[in-house]
């Protein structure tokens, strides 16, 4: 048996200690370290990188604390769209939905999309007959809701009328995702990330965490890496796969590709977020480049983390 590790995150962002009261603070720690452990768990009993991974993510999704799934945020039409995605390092195989409405774990419907169909991405209503066909219920898209997002969009809302503008720059409305990475006991690696998108977000945005390559990204030669952060960037400078292949061709740890990629080459140009890694070896790097990321970390070699701050 070789060595294994799982590592999850909830978001990036202007996540500062000010801002949080104790009460909120113990709260993520505490969903962090079970989604963590509910994962690392099956990974010490031999279980695969795919179910670590998809059982952490669950729980993040189920956690009015994330915006993914139950506390998503909220569409500019008042509604919730999701999108998710997840990719196994061993057979380069993929899955990703964007904007479901009415899936209440979507990162189950972009596992089943990768296990059970043709295609890597599926969207919207046919995403939705997709999962219907895998007995997947649906659920009123009201689950979702939470007054949290509700008073954060209608900040929202009042911004963009203020500003006079049908796009947000504002950081607080940007982020927030969840996603986990795992290397199991037989070598194989594995990625998954979900989320609630961008609060006010309209046209049918969708962001980077459905994309593979640049959200979400896995391969058992490299590295496999879950993305949070601002998505048209990391859709354009496709993050997640540019770090494994600075690992592949030039031969660098995930700790010098993924600093490389988030403070050297986003960090100039405008993008923020951050980035959760595990390599081939169970080494594991979460770098960002915003006040916090919500984030934490098990290997077999003892190591482990929780953290939300820089």
């Amino acid at each position: 048996d070789g060595n294994y590790a799982i590592a999850i995150h909830g978001g990036a962002g202007t996540i500062l200690k000010s801002e949080m009261t104790p009460e909120q603070e113990d709260a993520y720690i505490k969903t962090l370290k079970q989604a963590r452990d509910t994962g690392y768990k099956l990974l010490e009993q031999g279980k695969t990188s795919q179910q670590a991974v998809l059982a952490a993510i669950k729980i993040l999704e189920n956690s009015p604390l994330f915006n993914a799934g139950v506390g998503a945020v909220y569409t500019y039409k008042q509604e919730h769209e999701l999108d998710a995605s997840v990719m196994d390092g061993k057979t380069r195989n993929a899955g990703a939905v964007a904007g479901v409405k009415s899936v209440k774990n979507p990162i189950e419907l972009a596992n089943k999309v990768m296990e059970n169909s043709v295609h890597v991405m599926l969207s919207g209503e046919g995403a939705e007959q997709f999962a219907l066909s895998q007995g997947i219920k649906q659920v009123d898209n009201k689950i979702f809701n939470t007054e949290r997002r509700l008073k954060s969009l209608k900040r929202a809302k009042a911004k963009m009328q203020a500003n006079n503008t049908t796009w947000l720059e504002s950081e607080d409305f940007k982020y927030g995702t969840v996603g986990a990475v795992a290397l199991d006991k037989n070598g194989n690696l594995f990625a998954g990330t979900s989320t609630g998108g961008m609060t006010a977000k309209r046209w049918g945005r969708i962001g980077d965490s459905p994309v593979i390559g640049a959200g979400t990204f896995a391969d058992n030669e490299s590295c496999a890496v879950s993305a949070t952060g601002h998505g048209e960037y990391f859709i354009r400078y496709q993050v997640a796969s540019d770090i494994c292949a600075r690992v592949k061709y030039q031969g660098k740890t995930i700790a010098q590709a993924g600093d490389e990629v988030i403070n050297q080459v986003l960090m100039p140009v405008g993008g923020t977020g951050g980035v959760i890694i595990v390599d081939a070896d169970g080494n594991v790097a979460m770098p960002f480049n915003t006040a916090g990321m919500y984030r934490a970390s098990k290997q077999s070699s003892g190591k482990q983390s929780v953290a939300i701050y820089k």
